[in-house]
């Protein structure tokens, strides 16, 4: 059967793409780690790297195996730093995927209090849309993550945190309906309105209302990038909806205004999300438990606009 060894060798020789190379950089001789490749090939039947003066190339074989062996051999190193890490310090790094909007609200006092409860933890946040933060879980570039919506993410292990209702915004002095500037406005008011939206993420929770209710906005400007679209609309070239959090920061200085949507209230779930496929040390574990502990004080001020599940 392969051993852990054999995978670490065949990872070597997969990135160095020579099988010289990928001797030095182990610190094995050339011939022996040649014949470890070769009882692999004979072990699992298969060819797993065409060798020629160019380098050391994988077969399609080939690649399919680094994939399994990267997760196997990580798997290993977490799990032997974590048992290593029992009774003593938690140390470790974590990495961390949050949406432009959690970010805006949690990185800060996130970060503040993991230095000052977990010193030895060093924590990156990465700030992205959610599709690819959902892919960055998937491929363990990040260790846990905050989704908004989980489609074609049930394999991931999920802690429903909270539901954010989203508003309606506008320029002060180009508020566009009848109604008084932010009173509430009905859903289906909004379809003859000049909206600015992302293409993904939150685009997607908006129109899965809109289709239950029959409504179709007028899409003029699609950009996943918030603080452009706050903008825009700032500038009175369209409307949009957010999450409170989105936009605190420009309803705070009187750029935007905002009203509660109602028939219906839109709400957008808010998830914490990581992959149970990958060990967790126990680094990540107390980074996620710490981030769940901060959220909630952050509802419970009021600081992030939401409910508590």
């Amino acid at each position: 059967m392969v051993d852990i060894r054999q995978l670490r060798y065949f990872l070597a020789i997969a990135e160095a793409r020579s099988i010289s190379a990928a001797a030095v950089a182990v610190g094995v001789a050339q011939p022996s780690l040649s014949q470890h490749i070769q009882r692999m090939e004979e072990e699992l039947g298969l060819k797993l790297v065409d060798r020629s003066p160019r380098g050391s190339l994988l077969t399609q074989e080939g690649h399919v195996l680094v994939e399994h062996a990267r997760r196997i051999c990580d798997s290993l190193d977490r799990c032997v730093a974590d048992m290593r890490e029992l009774g003593g310090v938690i140390r470790g790094k974590v990495g961390f995927g949050m949406p432009p909007s959690c970010s805006m609200v949690l990185s800060v006092p996130l970060a503040e209090t993991v230095r000052l409860e977990l010193p030895e933890v060093r924590l990156r946040a990465a700030e992205a849309m959610s599709g690819y933060i959902k892919n960055w879980i998937k491929d363990g570039t990040v260790d846990i993550g905050f989704l908004y919506d989980l489609t074609d993410a049930e394999s991931l292990r999920a802690t429903h945190v909270m539901n954010e209702e989203l508003f309606f915004y506008s320029a002060p002095d180009a508020w566009p309906l009848q109604t008084p500037p932010g009173a509430p406005v009905a859903l289906r008011d909004l379809q003859d309105l000049d909206m600015i939206l992302t293409s993904r993420g939150l685009r997607q929770t908006i129109e899965s209302y809109c289709q239950k209710h029959g409504v179709t906005l007028n899409v003029v400007i699609e950009m996943d990038a918030m603080t452009q679209i706050k903008e825009l609309v700032a500038r009175g070239s369209g409307y949009t909806i957010f999450a409170p959090v989105a936009a605190q920061d420009y309803v705070r200085r009187g750029e935007l205004l905002r009203a509660p949507i109602v028939q219906p209230t839109m709400l957008r779930p808010v998830y914490l999300v990581s992959n149970p496929a990958r060990v967790m040390t126990r680094a990540c574990r107390s980074v996620e438990q710490v981030t769940l502990d901060v959220s909630r004080e952050l509802v419970q001020r009021g600081i992030w606009e939401a409910q508590l599940v």
